[in-house]
């Protein structure tokens, strides 16, 4: 009887397994980039993160656990507070690729400058279609504030921080507060998945726009081409969204204008309506500069000084 016992635990652990398995596209990666980047921009390195004794770091916590699936989060917690402004970071990738490690360094040094920091995994576009990991990171922006003593978190001061793809992300969450088209009903939260402030780091704003030439990969997380399903081109574009009750936005920019496409036209509606904005190119810059210095240090630079202006 033992035996049968300890054969059905082993058969029903290698069928959860199994049901955790699922395609991972890996060719977003910040080693790969700066092989890219390097012949072109010799002079950029990899930050050196130097450990901070107010900082607090834990890996992998979960925030939502599925028949098939567990989704994680890394924070970064300043502990000199008991009640941070926090950072939700969305790493980029085209939707497709990339993975929350790629956002520890930028927790860690908004951390230390007086922040609770939270890197999200989400389920990308080989795994779930659009709008399932934008509704992922909005539940662990709940989950988040249903925790927030234990995180040193002020649920009333959220920011959502996202670079690329990300930046793309965050911008739409914060346009979208409180939107049922992109709730999780069956996620179970005493607490909503508004945000306070946006950071976009070279995001775009608008899928079907004169200045995007998003295509193939925007496709495929979307569901189909824009003239195949055009509502969801429409509808994941931040610029759709904004209106009155968008809170205030920094735009981080690289020097390629194709990652700014909306972006003029979100600002014209934020300053119609008196809210607060920043826009900073960083001149002759690549797409993923956030990567590597001197970038990387701007980038933090910006962000930290527009979260204290609207935070602190």
């Amino acid at each position: 009887m033992r035996k049968f016992k300890l054969i059905l635990v082993l058969f029903f652990n290698v069928i959860v397994m199994q049901s955790q398995q699922y395609n991972v596209d890996t060719s977003y990666t910040i080693k790969s980039t700066y092989a890219k980047l390097i012949k072109k921009y010799p002079f950029i390195t990899i930050p050196e993160i130097k450990a901070n004794s107010d900082v607090t770091e834990t890996f992998d916590l979960v925030y939502n656990k599925k028949q098939d699936r567990t989704l994680h989060f890394d924070a970064f917690i300043h502990t000199k507070k008991k009640k941070n402004p926090a950072v939700i970071l969305i790493h980029g990738g085209g939707w497709r690729s990339g993975n929350k490690s790629q956002m520890q360094f930028i927790g860690k040094e908004i951390a230390a400058k007086g922040y609770s920091c939270f890197a999200i995994e989400y389920r990308l576009s080989l795994e779930a279609k659009y709008p399932e990991g934008v509704i992922d990171v909005k539940n662990a922006i709940k989950f988040i504030k249903d925790n927030a003593v234990k995180f040193n978190v002020d649920p009333n001061k959220i920011a959502v921080l996202g670079c690329s793809s990300g930046g793309q992300m965050a911008a739409l969450i914060g346009t979208t507060n409180e939107n049922p088209l992109f709730e999780d009903k069956n996620f179970k939260s005493r607490s909503s998945s508004k945000v306070h402030a946006v950071i976009d780091v070279d995001g775009v704003l608008a899928f079907k726009h004169p200045e995007s030439s998003e295509g193939d990969m925007a496709a495929f997380w979307l569901g189909g081409k824009s003239d195949e399903i055009p509502e969801n081109w429409k509808n994941a574009s931040a610029l759709s969204h904004t209106d009155k009750n968008t809170p205030p936005v920094l735009y981080i920019c690289s020097s390629i204008p194709r990652f700014h496409a909306g972006r003029d036209d979100m600002i014209k509606i934020l300053n119609e309506n008196k809210i607060y904005n920043e826009v900073h190119t960083i001149s002759d810059s690549p797409h993923s500069f956030w990567f590597y210095d001197p970038w990387f240090t701007q980038t933090i630079s910006y962000s930290v000084r527009f979260l204290n202006t609207i935070f602190k």
